[in-house]
């Protein structure tokens, strides 16, 4: 397959442009050099930013991703980083379950007021305790400090 250059890459891969100098900066990715101003990459190119969307759209950040590549270009997917990051997809799922469920419930109570509804309370008190959302509770470290 042929070079392309990085309109046809941002075009075939659905990004734009400054997201492809963006991920070389980073090392996602990499041009094989110039044509023109324009950079220019291989083919293989365009598989290497599909894994890059898989991943992003399982929450993986860009540097997690980094590492997933060596740097001769090859794969080198730390099994256990995608067993903590499904179990933590898991999570997720758990939450935003128990939260749509929440809603419905909210959405065709009876109660004359949602703050009357035990389950919608429950849904409230869950919330300002960090237990769902993204408030979370931060551990408080406190030490030991002898009197005296």
């Amino acid at each position: 397959m042929r070079n392309l250059d990085i309109a046809e890459v941002a075009q075939r891969a659905c990004v734009p442009a400054s997201t492809l100098r963006f991920y070389e900066e980073k090392g996602l990715i990499t041009s094989i050099g110039r044509q023109g101003l324009r950079r220019v990459f291989a083919a293989g190119v365009l598989e290497r930013l599909a894994l890059i969307a898989v991943g992003r759209a399982a929450g993986f950040s860009l540097e997690e991703m980094a590492r997933m590549f060596a740097p001769d270009g090859k794969l080198r997917i730390d099994r256990q980083l995608l067993a903590a990051k499904a179990k933590e997809l898991d999570q997720k799922i758990r939450q935003l379950s128990a939260m749509r469920d929440g809603l419905r419930h909210a959405a065709d109570c009876s109660a004359p007021s949602h703050m009357e509804c035990p389950k919608f309370r429950r849904i409230v008190q869950a919330a300002a305790t960090g237990a769902i959302g993204e408030r979370k509770k931060k551990a408080v470290n406190r030490r030991h400090v002898p009197k005296g």
